[in-house]
């Protein structure tokens, strides 16, 4: 019996490996060439004021809670400071200073200085994931990101953003589909924490907040639905 268990399992193990090459051989994408320079980065602003980037720019609070709340946040992007909590830990996160930042498990503060230091490093990835989901449209001119413009098999032209420094993951791409008008639809994502290349996320989901900036509610990675949960963003608390 021992031996037959073990056959199966050995077998079960062969079919997922095999499962895996196939989709990776059907589904994985190279990353695409793109050229830098005027044209790249007049389709990188003409995204920009599509979703009202002066409006974001001068938003002070966005809130959002990451798969329908299971990561909530409060932004305050004037003091650089956010709110960050799941289950049941608090971490009022400072940004610039990050051993500034507090963290309260059940409404206790957390002084151990391990524990603590552990947290805000898991603060600080869920923040650069999930605000990522939020907000990436407006970070295509951030410090150390690349822009090239990629022709398309219809004719149209994509937008090809690499992030080369900052965030949790640097040196990821992604691959910007957009309308006539310059509104983000998908985005197609070569990330380090996902081994097949060119998988698409929608961004068809928009919402004009209180602010006068467009955010997303929801996004759809395959089967995967990400819920953004309540999106706000406004400037009187």
């Amino acid at each position: 019996m021992f031996r037959k268990s073990i056959k199966i399992l050995i077998g079960l193990v062969a079919l997922l490996a095999i499962a895996s090459i196939i989709t990776y051989l059907i589904y994985n994408e190279p990353l695409p060439k793109g050229q830098t320079g005027p044209e790249a980065d007049a389709l990188a602003q003409k995204m920009l004021t599509a979703i009202n980037n002066e409006a974001y720019k001068n938003t002070r609070y966005l809130e959002w809670g990451f798969r329908n709340g299971e990561h909530t946040y409060k932004w305050d992007k004037a003091l650089g400071k956010v709110k960050v909590s799941w289950d049941d830990i608090m971490v009022d996160l400072n940004l610039s200073q990050t051993e500034k930042s507090r963290v309260y498990d059940k409404g206790e503060i957390i002084s151990e200085t391990q524990e603590r230091d552990k947290t805000i490093k898991k603060a600080i990835d869920l923040f650069n994931n999930d605000s990522f989901w939020l907000v990436a449209p407006f970070k295509v001119f951030d410090k150390g990101v690349e822009r090239r413009i990629v022709p398309m098999d219809d004719g149209t032209k994509a937008l090809l953003i690499t992030y080369t420094s900052g965030g949790s993951t640097p040196g990821d791409s992604y691959l910007w589909e957009l309308q006539p008008n310059g509104f983000p639809i998908s985005f197609k994502l070569w990330v380090k924490i996902i081994p097949i290349g060119g998988l698409k996320a929608t961004w068809d989901d928009w919402q004009l907040t209180e602010s006068g900036a467009f955010l997303p509610k929801t996004h759809s990675l395959g089967p995967i639905k990400l819920d953004m949960g309540n999106v706000k963003a406004y400037n009187q608390d």
